[in-house]
């Protein structure tokens, strides 16, 4: 049974959100067409570097843990991460907006932004030679700067970032998991080798990345729709 150990993680991440998901007060399955389209455009940017890492070595998936069912390469579990787990935060996101509607702080989103934006590129620079850290880094800092452009700081993003620091504790476990049995295993010579217990650094802006992602489309969707 080890090799459905990847599935029931991710199952057991998904049963509350999906139930929880009909409830009247969030509503959150009548906003499924616009979480759908911002997961879609997310994995069509995360895919293909998933597919590229793998094939590089960069990461790879133990054997033991998985169904051994794969397409292009990733194991069907990995492509249902970028889903369950992007379902997953969306849905704290929604939560965090309905129960505290107020928290709306530009001022603060707009230097926890700089900040990071610097962070991560001042770290990319400094290690071009470590893919998994130059890409991640590079990437995080792009999409940070673009929030800068697009003065989302104004609106949405102070709950993206409650989402964020919430959602943290949920992946953290379930990475954990992931990274401890091992189920993932990295290739250390292509990241910073500082581990958050067993969990690589970069993973947190990886989670990042993926999340403003998923949230810029899925934001401007509602608002379009709300607009007709």
């Amino acid at each position: 049974m080890d090799n459905w150990t990847y599935t029931f993680l991710l199952s057991a991440s998904f049963i509350i959100p999906f139930i929880r998901s009909f409830e009247n007060r969030v509503a959150y399955y009548k906003k499924w067409p616009e979480l759908f389209s911002g997961i879609l455009v997310m994995m069509m940017l995360f895919i293909p570097w998933d597919i590229a890492f793998t094939r590089m070595g960069v990461w790879s998936f133990n054997y033991q843990y998985i169904t051994g069912i794969y397409l292009l390469d990733l194991p069907l579990e990995e492509w249902m991460f970028f889903i369950i787990i992007t379902y997953c935060c969306v849905f704290i996101y929604e939560v965090l907006k309905y129960f505290f509607p107020g928290f709306c702080f530009p001022k603060l989103a707009f230097v926890l932004t700089v900040l990071l934006a610097i962070l991560t590129l001042i770290t990319a620079l400094g290690n071009i030679e470590k893919i998994y850290t130059f890409i991640v880094m590079s990437l995080s800092c792009v999409l940070l700067s673009w929030q800068l452009v697009i003065k989302s700081y104004k609106g949405w993003l102070s709950h993206f970032y409650f989402m964020y620091f919430v959602g943290l504790l949920p992946f953290y476990i379930i990475n954990g998991l992931l990274t401890a049995l091992p189920v993932v295993t990295y290739d250390n010579s292509e990241n910073l080798s500082l581990r958050i217990g067993s969990i690589p650094v970069e993973d947190a802006f990886y989670f990042l990345s993926m999340m403003l992602v998923t949230l810029m489309v899925y934001e401007y969707k509602v608002r379009t729709n709300k607009k007709k």
